[in-house]
């Protein structure tokens, strides 16, 4: 039997734009198909879950924080903390290193805002997914396929900042690395492209 992952992003906040509302839902349905679980912690009461990502069996709504959760000696050990500063690099071996990936809810940040940090003084350990900023659900792709799938992180398909492009006249260039798929257009969340289109006249941090 393979061993059962868990997923984290720490979401901290209130309400639930609708990027990020369009990025748990696709990182749900993949953990769905993975066989693992998908969490949300450190959810404030007046939280409301969208109901498509309700009815995700992987997905899970959590009032508690990561340390409450995992913060016992035996646990704690097992959490990996995606983190930009981290010294290492997630690699294949850390499938056994670690049951617990955690997001600091951090990584679709253009420009980034370092909300790790505080799971950083947690005792958490780190570990980096290259020095390119990536949204919410890419890092956790690139997450699984490295510890599930046994990629290296030089051997993703990456596309870095690609250009969108809605038609003769309108295009806009993402900020963040992407994988890339079997279309050669980077793996985004299902309704994404839309959203980004008909928001065009927004900054992407309105979107969040």
């Amino acid at each position: 039997m393979p061993e059962h992952k868990t997923y984290i992003v720490e979401h901290l906040d209130p309400e639930l734009g609708q990027w990020s509302e369009l990025e748990y839902i696709a990182i749900a349905e993949e953990t769905q198909r993975a066989g693992n679980t998908f969490m949300l912690s450190s959810l404030p009461e007046e939280f409301k879950v969208p109901e498509k990502l309700e009815r995700v069996p992987a997905f899970k709504a959590e009032r508690r924080g990561v340390e409450e959760l995992y913060g016992e000696p035996g646990k704690k050990e097992r959490v990996c903390l995606l983190d930009p500063q981290a010294e290492e690099d997630l690699n294949p071996d850390d499938k056994g290193v670690f049951d617990v990936f955690l997001f600091g809810g951090i990584l679709g940040d253009d420009p980034p805002r370092d909300r790790t940090s505080e799971l950083r003084k947690k005792g958490f350990k780190g570990r980096r997914l290259g020095p390119v900023q990536m949204t919410t659900d890419t890092a956790v792709r690139v997450t699984r396929m490295v510890v599930e799938e046994q990629f290296t992180l030089n051997k993703i398909p990456y596309l870095d900042f690609p250009e969108l492009k809605f038609n003769e006249h309108e295009s806009t260039q993402m900020p963040f690395r992407y994988v890339k798929g079997d279309d050669e257009k980077p793996i985004m969340p299902e309704g994404m492209v839309d959203l980004i289109k008909k928001d065009a006249d927004k900054s992407i941090d309105d979107l969040f």
